[in-house]
């Protein structure tokens, strides 16, 4: 068994900040005016790269794009001449996007690694590339039911009037995109958008340079200028683009950023669909086998090293302490995520985070930034305990019962997921009595952000607003009523001029 070693801050690996002007400390919050799977962003959360044609290109040398204003306005000048896409379109576009989505897997994935400096191929093609694609496809295929207008009941006195609700675009989408899943986190959200009939500007995050690249390139290509356009640029360029006024604004990233883009976007009305995080609490239950659980929460952690926004935060053992399970650990054989830290910053920030904790790392570091998970223990007032983790640090905290840890739950901000392991139905039914999150998940962690029919999103201070499938469709439609009178009804009797009759008539009806 390892060592318990200080935080590698104290070691002085990997701890400098990043010179970069823009960058701050923390990923959820380095953007000041904007900030998978869900994700985070850091300075210049939404903020994407310039325009490279090249993965291999540095993209310093690449051109300005365009400004959010300019993009909005070419889009608004693209409604107003050819109105919104009709069914047969909007199915098209996202067949088009898809096959263009597949057609550059192995250059999105080229981009990844870059950006990164380190990051897997086969979570860069399944959680970037396939699972948008995916999402296009089941949207497209069940694309004609979602839109069919539902009827609405009408009370007796306006018969025979009939009443519907029909899902019409809103217009033009704005979607701030992070870091952590460049392509998953900017383009899901424009399938929502593109099946509701709309189009949209995209700002990918600036720290991925050579993904926001190829974002640019993948709409161009499998949407078209007059559908979509991408906007590249810093923190700055982030502020000005979520002052516009959309018609909607789609936003992931960190909750103290989500809420000055929600302040940003009130200036004009826009409505915001905010996907940002929280501390993900998996609860390992007497009835959990601890070497399966501790196998599932690792494959979790591990994914992209922990920068996913529903990674599994911190353990609750309710009746297994913390050396069973850090064995359980060891014998699941997943130590070193195949996908570096983004930058020097996370790292640093890692270090801050994990100050005064005892880690216990399940293995050496691998190269570069690529950092082994390490388990953690820490009071419950310090940071490692209060604050999202974001990476490749897994905290243990024993409780003595299950009430104890739903009470560790509620004392925190909702998060976008609970993972339990080993819960029988009243213990599931106790934890979603008494906590609030986005998705309650029994067996797995992560995977459910990928079911294609599943509404995803958070409550409070994790979100609100819903992505993906139908309920992602109908965030992004306006929800019109359409009624149609007919030629009688008792409520006519009303109308004025009123007689003794309608006087009567509301007599009996107050009764």
């Amino acid at each position: 068994m390892s060592p318990i070693v200080p935080p590698r801050g104290t070691q002085g690996a990997d701890a400098s900040p990043r010179a970069d002007a823009s960058s701050g400390t923390a990923p959820p919050d380095r953007a000041p005016a904007a900030h998978g799977a869900g994700a985070r962003t850091d300075e210049g959360a939404a903020a994407g790269g310039p325009t490279a044609t090249d993965v291999g290109r540095d993209p310093g040398t690449a051109p300005p794009g365009l400004r959010p204003a300019e993009a909005l306005a070419a889009l608004r000048a693209a409604e107003a001449r050819d109105g919104a896409p009709d069914l047969s379109r909007r199915r098209d576009l996202l067949a088009r996007l898809a096959a263009e989505l597949k057609r550059r897997a192995d250059d999105i994935a080229a981009a990844a690694a870059a950006d990164f400096g380190a990051r897997s191929r086969i979570e860069t093609l399944l959680a970037d590339v396939l699972l948008v694609a995916d999402f296009a496809l089941h949207a497209r295929r069940k694309l004609r039911r979602w839109a069919r207008p539902r009827r609405a009941g009408v009370p007796y006195p306006f018969w025979p009037a009939r009443a519907v609700v029909e899902c019409v675009p809103k217009g033009i989408v704005g979607i701030m995109a992070p870091w952590n899943y460049p392509v998953q986190l900017a383009l899901a959200p424009a399938v929502d958008a593109i099946a509701a009939g709309n189009r949209i500007v995209v700002k990918p995050s600036e720290h991925a340079p050579r993904c926001a690249a190829l974002i640019g390139e993948v709409l161009a290509a499998g949407l078209g200028p007059d559908m979509a356009r991408c906007v590249v640029g810093d923190a700055a360029v982030a502020a000005d683009f979520a002052l516009q006024p959309w018609d909607h604004l789609v936003f992931t990233g960190g909750t103290q950023t989500g809420r000055r883009v929600a302040m940003a976007a009130a200036a004009n009305l826009t409505p915001v669909t905010l996907e940002l995080g929280g501390k993900c609490a998996a609860l390992v239950l007497p009835g959990a086998d601890l070497g399966q659980a501790a196998r599932e929460i690792l494959v979790g952690k591990a994914l992209n090293a922990g920068q996913t926004c529903v990674a599994p935060d911190t353990v609750l053992l309710v009746g297994h302490d913390v050396a069973a399970f850090t064995a359980a650990c060891r014998a699941a054989g997943i130590a070193v995520p195949e996908t570096a830290l983004l930058d020097d910053a996370q790292a640093a920030r890692l270090d801050r985070l994990s100050a005064g904790a005892l880690l216990v790392p399940l293995g050496p570091d691998g190269p570069g930034r690529r950092r082994a998970i390490a388990l953690a223990t820490a009071p419950d007032d310090s940071a490692l305990m209060t604050e999202e983790v974001f990476g490749p640090i897994l905290p243990l905290r024993p409780c003595a019962d299950l009430a104890e840890a739903i009470a560790w739950i509620a004392a925190r901000p909702p998060a976008l997921a609970i993972y339990l392991f080993g819960a029988d139905t009243a213990e599931e039914a106790a934890v979603a009595a008494g906590t609030r999150s986005g998705a309650i998940v029994h067996g797995r962690c992560v995977e459910h952000v990928g079911f294609s029919g599943l509404a995803f999103g958070g409550v409070g201070a994790s979100g609100h607003g819903r992505t993906h499938g139908e309920e992602g469709f109908r965030a992004l439609s306006n929800l019109r009523a359409r009624v149609r009178h007919g030629r009688f009804s008792l409520a006519r009797m009303f109308d004025p001029p009123r007689g003794a009759m309608a006087e009567r008539i509301t007599k009996r009806l107050l009764r």
